[in-house]
């Protein structure tokens, strides 16, 4: 009987539980509130620091276009001075323009902002890949794109937040409040990345099985693509 490599299932068990978050968000938003937060959002009125702090971190926990995005752009990282620093990029292009949109009531369509930030995954995918150097021969500067879809993915939530009409009494502390909510729910969901990576890099089988990985990962991003796309057509 042929034997099967310890780190194999363990690679297929990681996989599975970044897809089935994603087929469990079938058919939602990819930046959608749940229903009783959004009620609970547009009858708060005043500062609400922890509430939102919780609605922040809730959101980026369960946000499954950030944590696959994150997921890409640690991939081949190992040092956590090289790790903050991508993760910061993100979070500034996150946060900027989640305020923005919110305070200027600068909304994009939901449907076509998810399906961008769907593409930022299948880029990702690509860039780990080596595909742009080996299709183009250039390297995009990935600390340039992990802060313009950092500021995409921001945009991703301002529209969904503008639908529900926030009430702008006390807006700015809820906003931030939201925000330190987002990074600390960001920061919560990476920590659990680390440490599934570092157990599987520990394994001589993950430069076989980085490849597949990617592969999925980027199929996951079309997946998101076509869910968004789909959606606005039918709108």
């Amino acid at each position: 009987m042929t034997q099967i490599h310890w780190a194999r299932p363990r690679l297929w068990l990681f996989i599975a539980v970044l897809i089935l978050g994603v087929m469990a968000a079938h058919g939602v938003l990819a930046h959608a509130v749940t229903l009783g937060d959004k009620g609970y959002i547009q009858e708060i009125t005043g500062p609400q620091f922890l509430p939102f702090l919780y609605l922040g971190a809730k959101h980026m926990i369960t946000g499954y276009d950030h944590i696959l995005f994150l997921f890409g752009v640690i991939f081949f990282l190992y040092g956590m001075k090289e790790i903050g620093l991508y993760v910061t990029l993100f979070a500034i292009g996150h946060s900027t323009t989640m305020i923005i949109g919110v305070w200027f009531n600068i909304g994009i369509n939901a449907y076509i902002i998810d399906a961008i930030i769907g593409f930022s995954v299948v880029y990702k995918a690509l860039d780990n890949l080596g595909a742009f150097q080996k299709w183009f021969g250039v390297q995009p500067d990935t600390r340039v794109a992990t802060l313009i879809f950092g500021l995409l993915h921001g945009f991703g939530l301002a529209s969904k937040i503008i639908e529900y009409n926030i009430s702008p009494d006390g807006l700015l502390t809820n906003l931030i409040a939201f925000n330190l909510g987002v990074e600390i729910g960001q920061l919560t969901a990476l920590a659990l990345i680390l440490v599934a990576m570092r157990h599987w890099r520990a394994s001589p089988a993950f430069a076989r099985q980085a490849y597949r990985a990617n592969v999925i990962m980027m199929g996951l991003g079309f997946y998101l693509m076509g869910l968004q796309l789909i959606g606005l057509a039918l709108a």
